[in-house]
């Protein structure tokens, strides 16, 4: 979907579940056999079948409305793969079924809201979720994603991975995969994300709007990762390099941690400068947080001396004392819209979707106009 709300559909679809050992062998007859060793699953079972992961758990759950032939190829799959479910520990779910969520970390503001979104989408379904960290170094986030297929999970929602695009090309040829904040779309897994270039571009829009010339933007490490397949944090500098340029302005950036403590520390390096910022753009909310207790160490009057400003609209941005201009991405909607993307991958849809939410710009108390004398400079030269 673009930003202004169109699904996009990509080439691409389902097939088994991903083996972390091995590749999965073809058998003579054209189906996809689990490699050996490896515990078959029931999307094993719906490929065999050629039939959706839902028609499967309906068989196996003896609902109404399965046709015979349904029956007898769901159950001769079951038969020729051996496949033995889980009933214990499915029965101690009252047959419910598990999605599994990977987040960065609980201590990231944003990404609980995301959750949350996921939660209440699911909250009709059968499917429960189960929630892992992953930190932020690809080798554990890839660890806890395992640990998630090893539960045989039906389908996952992956936050801000920082494995390379095969990994998670491979991963969602297993198994139903949403990724969010991951741009650059997929063939094998479906994406969630924000327009991030678009709501750095309200924001520097904004800012020049009232006059600023010296906008310093906090961004976070890239990862190793290149473009076009990058997380949020990426694109959303390249948006604000961009708005910078398209306002004759010289872009300034600063990459740091997107925490509290990141933002307090690009802020005091940014503020020691001889010639210091009059906006401080940070990629994150929580990285605002820290702007705002720097500027406050050194007795700056924040929006009198220095404007500040963010991005995620998390709920804390909005309380009195601290009510943060920033851009809304709406962490429950994407965490909604997840669900909902997962949830038809597993009703058998095959053909991958780039989901794509419009930011939006929220003005608050932590942004006005440059102070006087202080408008002038850093515009480039041609």
């Amino acid at each position: 979907m673009d930003s202004s709300g169109a699904d996009v559909g990509l080439e691409g679809g389902m097939t088994a579940p991903l083996d972390r050992r091995k590749p999965h062998l073809a058998s003579p007859g054209g189906t996809t056999q689990p490699s050996k060793g490896r515990r078959v699953t029931i999307q094993d079972v719906a490929k065999e079948a050629q039939v959706s992961v839902s028609a499967v758990s309906k068989v196996l759950r003896d609902a109404y409305g399965v046709s015979a032939e349904m029956q007898a190829k769901v159950t001769a799959a079951i038969e020729k793969l051996s496949y033995r479910p889980q009933a214990g520990a499915r029965a101690m779910r009252g047959r419910s079924y598990t999605v599994g969520v990977m987040l960065v970390a609980l201590s990231h503001p944003f990404q609980p809201e995301i959750v949350e979104g996921v939660t209440d989408e699911l909250e009709p379904t059968p499917y429960q979720e189960i929630l892992v960290t992953g930190g932020l170094s690809a080798e554990r986030q890839q660890r806890s994603i395992e640990a998630l297929v090893d539960r045989q999970v039906d389908g996952l929602i992956i936050i801000a991975p920082q494995m390379d695009t095969a990994w998670l090309e491979q991963l969602g040829a297993g198994l139903p995969t949403v990724v969010v904040a991951r741009h650059g779309g997929a063939t094998s897994f479906d994406t969630v994300v924000d327009d991030d270039q678009g709501g750095a571009r309200l924001m520097v829009d904004h800012l020049a709007s009232l006059g600023h010339r010296r906008i310093l933007h906090t961004s976070h490490p890239a990862g190793g990762l290149e473009r076009p397949h990058v997380l949020a944090h990426t694109a959303r500098c390249d948006g604000y390099i961009r708005a910078m340029q398209r306002h004759g302005l010289e872009p300034d950036v600063i990459e740091t941690a997107y925490t509290e403590e990141g933002g307090y520390r690009a802020a005091v390096e940014a503020l020691s400068r001889p010639t210091p910022p009059t906006a401080i753009f940070a990629g994150a909310d929580i990285a605002a947080l820290g702007v705002l207790r720097a500027a406050e160490e050194r007795g700056l009057r924040v929006p009198e001396d220095l404007t500040v400003t963010g991005y995620d609209n998390v709920n804390a941005s909005s309380i009195g004392r601290v009510s943060l201009t920033t851009v809304d991405q709406s962490g429950h909607l994407t965490g909604q819209m997840s669900a909902r993307i997962l949830l038809e991958r597993l009703n058998g849809r095959t053909q991958p979707t780039h989901y794509v939410l419009a930011p939006r710009l929220v003005p608050r108390s932590t942004s006005a106009a440059a102070p006087v004398g202080l408008t002038t400079g850093v515009a480039r030269s041609s």
